[in-house]
């Protein structure tokens, strides 16, 4: 059984500032009985690729797989997600802001992407499918890597952007974008109305559709890719229960939990340390009298994003000399 939960083992800054005097003692056991080892740190969707044997092109092929859950067809060409998003100008830093804290209409979407067609043709063409979902169409697959956007978000973009031998192309059309929308009339709107503009895409997840592959593995999900990834895959795709059931552990299932996510990529400390609280009573606790139970490959509680997780097997139920230790000290 694997445990996503990104951000479960936060930045030092954001755990320095909410988690000094945080008591939660079925995580903190869970912590001293496990074994702590390090993991990819490149998104859920890149740990999710890895379980369900899709196999990583120069990067994770989320576009193509995304693209048919949004009604489009990939074909043989190769794709990348080109997000909307906002970059908010820091005074030493250019940070990053997701499409969905936009909540972009199908209008403005339609409105921004034909604006960017007109100006830039086929060389920088998006195709709305969703108003939060871009997507760019290439016949050759250009030479880059890029970084998820669900790890970028909250980020300095600098290091993020992306890289390879075409990547000076695209980060060229990208700042002439950005000039090209700053007095784009949707924005006015939105700044009109106090919501924040549209001031660049986010390229990520490119390739070319992979072939399919059918796995049994159930996925526990409500995320919008992880759903198309278990849909491609053929996996059981449902919700997460609203608690940790010990009938889980008996198969090799994928559960995603992320409601620390938001507040890790803002940094909102109070929002962290609450929705930690609740996964302790959900989940952490339950599963801490559940460990005998725990099959033999074991339990894993996997950070993706910050690249940390925790093993459990049935014997880490009988440590009871392993003492927990500040919880700060623990998730560091």
């Amino acid at each position: 059984m694997l445990f996503l939960i990104p951000h479960l083992f936060p930045t030092k800054q954001l755990l320095k500032a909410a988690a000094p005097d945080l008591r939660l003692l079925a995580l903190q056991n869970l912590l001293a009985r496990g074994t702590r080892q390090p993991c990819r740190a490149e998104g859920v969707e890149a740990a999710l690729c890895e379980k369900l044997g899709i196999a990583r092109q120069l990067d994770w092929p989320l576009a193509p797989i995304t693209l048919a859950a949004d009604g489009g067809v990939a074909g043989d060409a190769y794709w990348l997600r080109a997000d909307p998003v906002h970059f908010r100008v820091m005074r030493d830093r250019i940070v990053l802001a997701g499409s969905e804290v936009l909540s972009l209409s199908r209008e403005e979407a339609d409105g921004l992407a034909t604006t960017v067609t007109q100006h830039f043709g086929v060389e920088l063409d998006p195709q709305p499918l969703h108003p939060q979902r871009w997507y760019l169409q290439f016949p050759e697959a250009p030479h880059l890597t890029t970084t998820p956007l669900s790890v970028a978000v909250g980020c300095d973009i600098d290091p993020l952007l992306p890289q390879g031998g075409d990547a000076i192309r695209f980060r060229t059309q990208l700042n002439e974008l950005q000039m090209l929308l700053h007095d784009h009339p949707v924005n006015q709107a939105r700044e009109a109305r106090g919501e924040l503009p549209v001031n660049s895409l986010w390229l990520w997840g490119g390739g070319c559709q992979p072939a399919a592959r059918t796995t049994p593995i159930p996925i526990y999900t409500r995320n919008t890719e992880a759903e198309a990834l278990g849909a491609f895959c053929g996996a059981r795709v449902r919700p997460p229960p609203a608690h940790f059931d010990a009938r889980l552990l008996k198969t090799d299932g994928i559960i995603l939990l992320d409601a620390l996510t938001r507040s890790g990529q803002v940094g909102d400390a109070c929002g962290w340390r609450e929705s930690l609280r609740e996964l302790e009573q959900a989940w952490f606790a339950p599963l801490l009298g559940s460990l005998r139970k725990i099959g033999p490959h074991g339990l894993r509680l996997h950070d993706p994003v910050n690249g940390k997780a925790l093993h459990l097997h049935a014997r880490d139920a009988w440590k009871l000399w392993r003492r927990p230790h500040r919880l700060i000290s623990m998730l560091t």
